[in-house]
């Protein structure tokens, strides 16, 4: 792996540090409709792109959830951040854990948004299809979004979602990252992880479900714990903003209060209960 500077933008001045990882349909820019609320005297925040993505949508590379984890480290190292939390959305959940993997005494906390399991995920044959041609379908960008929000989202937002991921990623990037995110089982490597790791999931999301997460991340993570937003699909930053800065924060802030993470829980609009299904976005 090459040594790449990951492109950054930083939000806040708090001492507690953390990384913002977009997923396989967005670059940082996933994390827009978030910024305005997030409490930027307690965390300081970077919201990155991945290579193939945003900045960096012409940068080469292998375009791996582990080449994007020792990436990070590299990005923390820069910025001077010895310790720090990382949160990750869908294909940037997977990422997650490999930097859990990868530098676990570095890691504070952990979340999840929709976040894909360490162990990948896998498809049937016509789903795979759907997704290894949607680098060059937009139509199929279009029905993997609808699918993983219920189909209850307009058509507008359906449409403006396409276009951002068609303008900041790169097609033959986004191709080989599916092969990463969904291919790979790297969950031997993470499992047994002690940091604190929350996954978020969106009740409308039939794909990344917290059933699914209560039967990786529970079982691999002896400090891990579930939240079902049961306003949200997949794309809870845009669907139920508040919601997840609310839940995630909380979660973020325990750490400085020394409390331990434990089980699943519920909270007002968030619940534990899911549907498992197959395959989904990243």
């Amino acid at each position: 792996m090459t040594s790449f500077v990951l492109p950054h933008e930083v939000h806040g001045d708090g001492a507690h540090k953390v990384f913002a990882v977009h997923g396989w349909f967005a670059d940082r820019s996933a994390y827009t409709a978030v910024l305005p609320d997030l409490d930027r005297a307690a965390f300081q925040y970077a919201l990155v792109d991945l290579r193939g993505y945003g900045e960096a949508k012409d940068a080469v590379g292998a375009y791996t959830t582990a080449e994007a984890a020792a990436d990070l480290v590299e990005l923390a190292d820069r910025l001077g951040w010895e310790r720090f939390s990382v949160i990750g959305h869908s294909m940037g959940g997977a990422v997650a854990q490999r930097l859990a993997a990868l530098a676990p005494d570095r890691l504070r906390r952990l979340v999840g948004v929709s976040p894909v399991p360490a162990s990948g995920l896998p498809m049937p044959a016509d789903q795979w299809e759907l997704f290894a041609d949607a680098a060059h379908k937009p139509e199929n960008r279009r029905a993997i979004i609808d699918l993983t929000t219920g189909g209850h989202r307009p058509a507008i937002w359906l449409d403006r979602m396409v276009a951002r991921s068609l303008a900041v990623s790169e097609a033959k990037a986004f191709r080989a990252w599916l092969d990463s995110w969904a291919g790979e089982d790297f969950h031997t490597e993470a499992e047994g992880s002690r940091v604190p790791a929350l996954a978020v999931t969106g009740a409308l999301d039939p794909a990344l479900s917290a059933a699914l997460m209560r039967e990786t991340w529970l079982r691999w993570y002896p400090r891990a714990e579930v939240r079902e937003l049961l306003g949200a699909g997949h794309y809870a930053m845009d669907e139920t903003p508040l919601e997840l800065i609310r839940v995630v924060e909380d979660f973020l802030r325990a750490d400085d209060a020394g409390a331990p993470a434990s089980g699943c829980s519920d909270d007002s609009g968030a619940a534990t209960a899911g549907r498992a299904g197959e395959g989904g976005p990243a």
